[in-house]
């Protein structure tokens, strides 16, 4: 069953909260985060991308970066910035985003419950961004990025945070720049917190990694890292814990940069061995399962999926599968998505324009739409055991760095 415990969060004043939030450090590049900060001293993107700081030349590994992200925190503290709680609490997050809303915990989730399965990852992650996260977090001892978890919905968890969201004003609420609506409560009551514990250590057999295999990987290292040196507030790392009626997850969808010597024709005709295959008038977003679009040479198609070319186990089902297995590897030489640099991936979040902008600049030569994983077929693919294909699901909204950060 899952272990959570409440956490002294290290946080923004009220009147610093809308100016310290910023998008999570892996969604921006540095020119990005240096363009978003440029006029905000406060971002929390100074702490998470201390680049931002420094020299363009700059190696953002290097650990005068990771220097300097500490000296940055350290100033926060000291202007007053930021505070830490005077008790450890649990925090409710409510995001809304074009009208749709969905309400998390903030709490402290355990490593061992990772090491042991009990919260479950269906990614793999890369040695460099876990190194970078590592890195990070022994400079700072505090862990500032959220691990987003999901878990089969509680009614009575539900019942619990919007009866305390009822009867509580917000800590935080503000309508930030991309108009996304962040709001936070603080549950301090003694009763509450031990509730709440309680009901996740009764009710909630697994949690599920959404968003943030990276960092809470990265944790389990970090505490491994510094063993008896810490207390054991290592022992824990900052998650946010989603019901699963509330989430959605958007398209993932794929660039490749060219056509492996194939030319438009060969593409096409290729492709028809294992799906239906045609023009479309205007940009395809894929309605169901195993339906496809394809960006190429100025025109859209539409793909479908023969059903003789894939499996019905939790893996093969998957539109990254299929296109994976039918198109990036037995076509276009792509072997390993997380390695190979011809191909890149795209949010869903930045629209089918951003596709087709990137293929008509002439960076990419060909982009592929897809239909979103569901949420079961996550929980499938995690209780499986098994991994999904890289970069298979995009969460929106996201949670913004810096509201709450966990010291160690």
């Amino acid at each position: 069953m899952s272990t959570i415990v409440p956490f002294q969060a290290l946080r923004p004043t009220v009147q610093f909260a809308s100016l310290v939030a910023s998008r999570p450090y892996d969604v921006l590049n540095s020119h990005e985060a240096r363009e978003e900060a440029a006029d905000n001293p406060w971002s929390f993107l100074h702490i998470t991308k201390a680049e931002i700081d420094m020299p363009l030349n700059v190696d953002i590994h290097s650990q005068e970066v990771y220097d300097k992200a500490k000296e940055n925190l350290q100033n926060f503290i000291q202007q007053g910035v930021l505070i830490e709680e005077d008790k450890p609490c649990y925090y409710i997050y409510r995001l809304i985003m074009n009208g749709r809303s969905q309400t998390g915990l903030v709490c402290c989730s355990s490593v061992k419950d990772y090491e042991e399965g009990i919260i479950k990852k269906h990614e793999l992650t890369r040695p460099e961004k876990e190194n970078d996260r590592i890195n990070h977090m022994k400079a700072l001892r505090a862990q500032t990025g959220n691990v987003f978890l999901a878990y089969q919905s509680v009614p009575s968890i539900d019942h619990l945070i919007a009866q305390w969201q009822s009867s509580h004003d917000p800590l935080y609420e503000f309508i930030a720049e991309d108009g996304i609506s962040h709001a936070i409560w603080r549950v301090d009551d003694d009763k509450t917190i031990s509730d709440i514990t309680l009901l996740f250590k009764t009710e909630v057999p697994f949690t599920y990694i959404a968003d943030g295999h990276h960092r809470a990987a990265s944790a389990a290292k970090v505490r491994k890292a510094l063993g008896d040196t810490v207390s054991g507030a290592s022992d824990y790392f900052l998650t946010t814990l989603f019901p699963s009626a509330q989430l959605s997850i958007l398209d993932y969808n794929r660039l490749v940069a060219d056509l492996n010597g194939l030319s438009v024709e060969e593409m096409t005709d290729k492709l028809q061995k294992d799906f239906f295959i045609g023009k479309v008038d205007k940009a395809f977003s894929p309605g169901k399962l195993h339906e496809f679009g394809m960006y190429l040479d100025g025109a859209w198609y539409q793909l479908v999926a023969k059903p003789d070319t894939f499996t019905e186990d939790p893996i093969g089902v998957l539109d990254v599968t299929i296109l994976q297995k039918n198109v990036l590897d037995k076509l276009l030489g792509i072997k390993d998505p997380r390695t190979d640099k011809r191909i890149d991936f795209v949010g869903g979040i930045r629209g089918l324009a951003e596709l087709e902008r990137r293929v008509d600049s002439g960076e990419m030569r060909v982009a592929f739409s897809l239909y979103p994983v569901s949420i079961q077929q996550l929980f499938d693919i995690a209780d499986s055991g098994e991994v999904m294909p890289p970069k298979s699901t995009w969460f929106e909204p996201k949670l913004r760095d810096g509201l709450l950060t966990h010291l160690i």
